[in-house]
């Protein structure tokens, strides 16, 4: 393989800076592309969380992170997903008053993540190529034919392997596309942020994203 120089130019005289992401969230029309409104697990690492965290120490994780939910990860895969709600919420003492507490006093401070985490056996999933030929319009009626808070986004390779691809959060899907929870369902929606502080696609993301799809976003 041989090599070459980069070519070299001299600059006009005046350069307009590129537009940087900044980190806002841009507004989702309902004729824009649905996997806007992923967060691409390509582009960012999300927040994980092992299954033996307590959870005590996994909402304190989120705090610092400034989101409000966590990927469940155990050997490099993911076993399941943990929310803000689901620590704060009913689930810990419904576990605590169940028969399913194995720990030795079965108190709020041993809760695991596991322990009242969602399995992602349970997790809602939509293909990443039925995203890719969506439309925001149409995640819009998935939501508000659903009750769901999450949907995962899975991409099988040619190999048979199926990776988690990305996620979206119901919440973060109303606020930016202006559907109302109410509009949505009468079913009860968590109102967190998801995986990332910021869902918004970056210049990079969108770009990594409209090779898959085949077409250059505007």
């Amino acid at each position: 393989m041989s090599f070459h120089p980069v070519p070299i130019h001299v600059a006009g005289a005046s350069i307009a800076l590129a537009r940087c992401h900044t980190g806002e969230q841009a507004p989702l029309m309902q004729e824009d592309p649905a996997w806007a409104a992923m967060a691409d697990f390509h582009s960012r690492c999300p927040v994980t969380v092992a299954p033996e965290q307590r959870i005590d120490a996994a909402l304190q994780e989120m705090i610092a992170a400034g989101v409000r939910t966590l990927l469940v990860m155990a050997n490099d895969h993911m076993i399941g997903l943990i929310t803000s709600y689901d620590i704060e919420g009913p689930k810990p003492l419904q576990f605590l008053n169940g028969s399913d507490c194995i720990h030795a006093k079965c108190e709020h401070e041993d809760i695991e993540v596991a322990d009242i985490m969602t399995p992602v056996e349970a997790v809602p999933t939509i293909r990443f190529d039925d995203v890719c030929m969506a439309r925001i319009g149409d995640l819009q009626k998935t939501f508000r034919e659903s009750r769901q808070t999450h949907l995962l986004v899975t991409d099988q390779k040619d190999d048979g392997r199926v990776l988690a691809r990305g996620l979206i959060s119901r919440a973060e899907f109303e606020r930016r596309s202006g559907m109302s929870p109410a509009h949505a369902s009468g079913h009860r929606t968590e109102m967190e942020a998801s995986v990332f502080p910021s869902l918004r696609a970056s210049g990079n993301q969108r770009t990594d994203i409209a090779r898959t799809v085949g077409r250059v976003p505007t």
